[in-house]
């Protein structure tokens, strides 16, 4: 039985005004949290500010496609670090049934301009089939390097998840492993697998949550875990973590987990795009105590 409740009076962002927000990320913001989304309605990345997790701000677009590029007709599914004095975002491009993945920067976590024109990666193993999407990266302070979790596959929905590493954030190297995590035997992620968010546990080991598909319409939130966030990959046993609630705004499916632990409340937050139909919202769970793989 999962730990994770879903918070009573979700979608806390989203709804027929706004259309549909997915694919999110919570990162710090002084004394709040930022949430950045993939805005479909704009074919744009945006940020929203909250101070409690629950109520947003109005949106403010901070990436928009260039469909002059060729490869980003849509920008969405986004990673936003800051490191170094400086805001990175790694990002989807689509075009043409494809993605792949470009890199912005900020000096304020607002204003974002383009590295380059040109994806610092690119779908081209035969596993990626048409797309390389959902970037999640981290810097890894003891190794001094980022390290990206990256979905691959379908462009409608990828079918497994690779792993890369980079210096600089610009030029990656992708893992002779990948990919390092496909789909499994139980109902929950029989089909595929996709975008995921990593964390490193106290204990040394890295957690995946990641998004398990039973079909390519019903999907739920899982997690695993790893020793070193590349192999040895384990499905917790209390998979699925948040499932589609019949009644709800995600009755057909919960997809890309992103999470943040509220010190001061000893809880683990957990926001996420609920489907009901073609409309997508985001929604919240809180996990009780600071083990989120309990």
């Amino acid at each position: 039985m999962t730990s994770w409740i879903k918070y009573p009076r979700n979608p806390v962002f989203g709804g027929p005004e706004l259309g549909t927000c997915f694919d999110v990320q919570i990162i710090p913001n002084g004394e709040g949290l930022r949430m950045f989304f993939s805005w479909r309605p704009k074919s744009s990345i945006a940020f929203t500010d909250s101070r409690d997790g629950i109520r947003w701000s109005d949106p403010v677009i901070v990436l928009s496609p260039e469909p002059e590029s060729g490869w980003e007709d849509m920008v969405n599914r986004q990673c936003v670090l800051k490191h170094g004095g400086e805001w990175f975002m790694w990002y989807t491009g689509q075009a043409d049934g494809g993605s792949n993945i470009g890199l912005a920067k900020s000096t304020d976590g607002v204003h974002f301009a383009r590295f380059r024109r040109e994806p610092v990666m690119r779908h081209e193993l035969e596993w990626e089939k048409l797309s390389v999407m959902n970037p999640d990266v981290v810097f890894d302070e003891e190794r001094g390097v980022f390290r990206m979790w990256y979905a691959g596959g379908e462009t409608y929905e990828p079918n497994a998840l690779g792993y890369a590493e980079s210096a600089d954030g610009i030029h990656w190297k992708k893992s002779p492993l990948n990919p390092i995590f496909t789909h499994g035997t139980e109902f929950y992620d029989c089909d595929r697998v996709g975008g995921c968010e990593v964390l490193r546990l106290p204990d040394g080991r890295w957690i995946m949550f990641y998004i398990g598909y039973e079909n390519i319409n019903l999907a739920r939130i899982c997690a695993a875990v790893s020793p070193d966030g590349i192999t040895g990959w384990e499905r917790l046993g209390n998979n699925p973590l948040v499932s589609p609630d019949a009644e709800g705004f995600d009755a057909d499916a919960c997809y890309k987990p992103a999470l943040f632990f509220d010190e001061k409340n000893n809880r683990w937050m957990l926001w996420y795009n609920g489907r009901r139909g073609h409309d997508e919202y985001v929604g919240l769970c809180l996990h009780e105590g600071g083990d989120p793989a309990q």
